[in-house]
Parts: structure tokens; C-alpha cells; sequence
């Protein structure tokens, strides 16, 4: 069982919002050129009341001879809350 945030001020909500879209953006560019990418929006939702609540949607329009697989977004968003697992366990957990 992960341990318990330690109470979190809307500087680390920025920062971990920060973290999530950073995290979810590398994947994407690690894995399709830019030159494929014709638009690529990153939207981060966090709520805090006792817990955590963090709504990571990607929308991912490539160029029409892109033979990337659109499922890379799905990936992104797995990436990116495991990573955010890491961060939270290293900056954020009493």
C-alpha cells in the first residue's frame, strides 16, 4: 500500500501537473518525429481534497502519412501515471 501525501499546496499542485504533462509530452516525442505531429494538446486536471484526483486527457493529430499507431496516446497516459507514481513516492509521500 502506498504511503500517505503529505498535504499538498497549490505550488506542488503545479508541480505535479507540470510533471504529468512533461512526462506524457516526452513519451509522445520519444516515439514520433515532430514532423509527423500536426497538433498535440496535453490538458492536466488535478483535484485534492483527502486524495489525489488526476484526469490526464492527450489529443494527437498526425500528419495523414503518419504510419504511427494512434494507440501511442493510451500508452502516454500509462506512462505518464506510472512515472507520476514515482514522483509523488520521491517528493510527495510521508
Amino acid at each position: 500500500m502506498p504511503k500517505k501525501l503529505k498535504d499538498l499546496s497549490q505550488g506542488d499542485l503545479d508541480e505535479i501537473s507540470e510533471f504529468v504533462s512533461s512526462a506524457a509530452q516526452n513519451f509522445i516525442l520519444k516515439h514520433i518525429s515532430k514532423k509527423e505531429i500536426l497538433d498535440l494538446d496535453i490538458k492536466v486536471e488535478l483535484s485534492y481534497e483527502e486524495v489525489l484526483d488526476v484526469d490526464l486527457s492527450i489529443d494527437l493529430a498526425l500528419d495523414e502519412l503518419s504510419t504511427q499507431d494512434p494507440d501511442i496516446v493510451n500508452e502516454a497516459v500509462i506512462f505518464a501515471h506510472e512515472e507520476l507514481d514515482k514522483f509523488l513516492d520521491e517528493n510527495f509521500r510521508i
